[in-house]
């Protein structure tokens, strides 16, 4: 009955323009490889059984549940299918639920993922491509990154040699958290540790619930006015209500049982600190500051623009070629260090990306944050305006071209999501960064394919049987003139 229906329904293939570059970029993408490369990922675990106390015919005891590997459960989504969203969710700054509404409204998006026929469905919950993203992880998202360079390399969008010489440069990924100031990191700890006492059955003596929310809405209105005395009196207060409600979780966690006591026990330690540096006007060196209460990983990262001064989040080093923009290496760099230590990582990372192309990285334009760092890195040469002097008059034209990087940066935080990251912890900053750049370099796929008009596999593969069965006098034959001409057509 189903091959009928199919018999009746129109192929995407044929509801499509076939020339567009998203669908000749599906025919040259080699899913299969790719499904290959992280698939070990997904391999079903072997968990072991938790101990339950039960009751029998015969007394108390003790039995093992869910131990073993399960066979039950929904089935997996198509490998395809999970990657292409992932491609597609960064590659056009969809969010989660909004790159699923616009599959299942978009043939094309729909053939790119390897389907034969129109399905007016959503192909997932939006909440499976958060668990796949989870289970790809660092390693697996850099994969999905090393096959847009090869694609890139295959189709002869760019030389091979371009990728010897890049530029390496420095940003920051904001996180997905308020402004922090004083008065409301005391109040949200106050709020959590509220909750958590809830959660873990002890009875507080008092919540201070109305009066908390009543010194946070009054310290902002002070700082408005710049009455500050005012403010520093309203913010002494939330200490000393964050503090005893501390105290008294401390005293009335002692009944608990010991697996509550340990998950009550660092929400303390972060309310305690979050009292400490509020005391305090700077941070003391060595001692990290919090900036969220639900994100503990965020740095303060001075940048030295006049408009942002400072930004929150995590320091993310970026590398391209120099000439083609062509992004070959993403990494993010928790505890905000100084650019130059970070380089011989970021290299690393971009000579195993780029092992496949039989490439790697030789000579690195970087600016003068880079400096002082050519003994960390002596199998590459770095140049900098710092050696400008020493630089060939070749070099130092090349050197021009370092601050292309720039509106690339730009572009990954406008139009590829990297402005602000809402996943969660250092693994989903590191996460985040890689996919930015997987969506920059499919956006420079399509691109350079609706701009050099790259054939589509059938018509590629007829002009190869066609140079097949030609004498060698004749092979030269102006192929795209023939694209150019079938398009008008």
């Amino acid at each position: 009955m189903s091959q009928i229906d199919d018999f009746f329904r129109s192929r995407l293939d044929q509801m499509i323009d076939l020339k567009k570059p998203l669908a000749i970029l599906t025919t040259h993408i080699p899913w299969q490889e790719l499904e290959a490369a992280v698939a070990h990922r997904f391999a079903r675990q072997v968990r072991t059984g938790k101990k339950v106390k039960d009751i029998d015919l015969f007394g108390p005891n003790v039995a093992i549940v869910g131990g073993g590997a399960s066979n039950a459960g929904r089935p997996r989504l198509p490998m395809r299918l999970m990657i292409s969203l992932l491609y597609l969710k960064h590659t056009f700054n969809e969010s989660d639920e909004g790159v699923c509404e616009r599959w299942s409204e978009t043939p094309i998006w729909q053939y790119f993922s390897g389907l034969e026929y129109f399905e007016d469905r959503l192909p997932c919950d939006p909440s499976a491509i958060s668990r796949f993203r989870g289970l790809l992880g660092e390693e697996g998202v850099e994969e999905l990154l090393v096959q847009t360079i090869m694609v890139a390399i295959k189709l002869g969008l760019i030389e091979r040699r371009a990728l010897s010489t890049v530029i390496v440069d420095s940003t920051v990924q904001s996180k997905a958290v308020a402004h922090p100031t004083d008065s409301r990191l005391l109040e949200v700890a106050r709020q959590k540790l509220a909750q958590a006492a809830k959660d873990s059955g002890i009875l507080l003596r008092q919540t201070y619930a109305k009066e908390g929310k009543d010194l946070a809405r009054r310290a902002g209105r002070y700082a408005h006015a710049k009455q500050y005395r005012r403010m520093h009196k309203s913010i002494s207060r939330q200490r000393t209500i964050l503090g005893r409600l501390a105290r008294d979780i401390e005293r009335s966690k002692t009944v608990l049982a010991q697996s509550l006591q340990d998950a009550l026990n660092p929400l303390l330690a972060r309310a305690h600190k979050v009292t400490e540096q509020s005391r305090r006007k700077k941070a003391l060196k060595g001692k990290d500051k919090i900036y969220s209460w639900h994100a503990p990983e965020v740095e303060c990262v001075s940048k030295g623009k006049a408009r942002t001064p400072y930004e929150f989040g995590v320091k993310v080093g970026i590398v391209t070629t120099l000439k083609g923009n062509l992004i070959v290496g993403v990494r993010s760099f928790p505890g905000n260090p100084y650019d130059g230590h970070t380089l011989a990582e970021q290299l690393e990372q971009s000579s195993i990306l780029m092992e496949a192309t039989g490439a790697r990285p030789e000579t690195v334009y970087t600016d003068l944050g880079y400096r002082g760092v050519d003994g960390e890195i002596p199998e590459y040469s770095l140049k900098h305006r710092g050696k400008f002097k020493r630089l060939t008059d070749k070099e130092r034209q090349l050197l021009k071209r370092r601050q292309a990087i720039e509106p690339i940066i730009g572009h990954l935080k406008s139009d590829h999501g990297m402005n602000r990251c809402h996943l969660k912890g250092q693994i989903g900053d590191a996460i985040h960064a890689v996919l930015c750049a997987v969506g920059f370099n499919m956006k420079w796929l399509l691109r350079m394919i609706a701009r050099k008009g790259v054939l589509p596999f059938f018509l590629s593969l007829f002009y190869a049987l066609i140079i097949a069965g030609v004498p060698r006098e004749i092979e030269r034959v102006d192929y795209q003139g023939d694209f150019n001409r079938l398009s008008a057509a």
